[in-house]
């Protein structure tokens, strides 16, 4: 505003000044902040997998079928470092080799369907309790392989395999049918039996005593 005793010169310069000084007042005062370093976080950076865990969210299904958890585990991968996929891996084979041990020791939590139940036991112990003619299949054939290599005694090798499965066979009818009686015996209420335990006892005296699983019992020659 003009006033009669000042001239326009004044006014222009006191007009400039007020505006200064009006933005100086408006302004907040704000913290001077230097940009050479930034503040941590005072923790450890999380993995990815612990991040994954942790993420809020509805729990996805479990998988219904083979491929589908095939699926999810390829996934999974994918979003995983070489390390996180070592660590995982080794963490996996740990656990398989943990479930194979309790298996073989007779953990009938960790035992296929075939295997689980008093009367398979009984049977198991039965087979490995006598010795079994069907066991010295794996190194008769080992013995057959390499005799095939020579073709001048071909006609006595396979006399020799056809007493073999002879044998074998009158052997295998002789431990299925005490297999059944006994189990008749001790269970005389359960329905396992006939041909079915007499085929799971054969499969079982084919294999060395080493390899058989679960793992043994008791020794060639025990009372059963």
């Amino acid at each position: 505003m003009k006033l009669p005793w000042k001239s326009g010169a004044d006014v222009a310069d006191e007009a400039p000044a007020q505006s200064v000084s009006d933005a100086a007042t408006a302004a907040p005062e704000t913290p001077a902040r230097s940009g050479a370093t930034t503040p941590g976080k005072g923790r450890p950076t999380p993995k990815r997998r612990d991040a994954q865990g942790r993420r809020s969210g509805p729990v996805a299904p479990p998988p219904t079928n083979r491929a589908e958890a095939r699926a999810r585990r390829k996934a999974e991968k994918s979003t995983l470092s070489k390390e996180e996929r070592k660590e995982l891996r080794a963490e996996r084979n740990k656990a398989r080799s943990e479930q194979r041990e309790k298996m073989m020791s007779g953990d009938e939590k960790y035992m296929i369907a075939r295997d689980r139940g008093p009367v398979r036991a009984y049977t198991r112990d039965l087979v490995d309790s006598r010795r079994n003619f069907a066991g010295l299949f794996m190194p008769f054939a080992i013995v057959l392989i390499v005799a095939m290599m020579l073709p001048d005694f071909a006609f006595y090798i396979n006399f020799l395999m056809l007493a073999f499965v002879v044998f074998m066979l009158i052997d295998s009818v002789i431990l299925g049918r005490m297999v059944n009686k006994r189990v008749r015996e001790r269970y005389p209420e359960t329905t396992d039996g006939g041909l079915r335990l007499g085929f799971y006892a054969f499969t079982r005296a084919m294999q060395l005593r080493m390899m058989r699983a679960p793992r043994p019992r008791v020794s060639v020659g025990d009372e059963v």
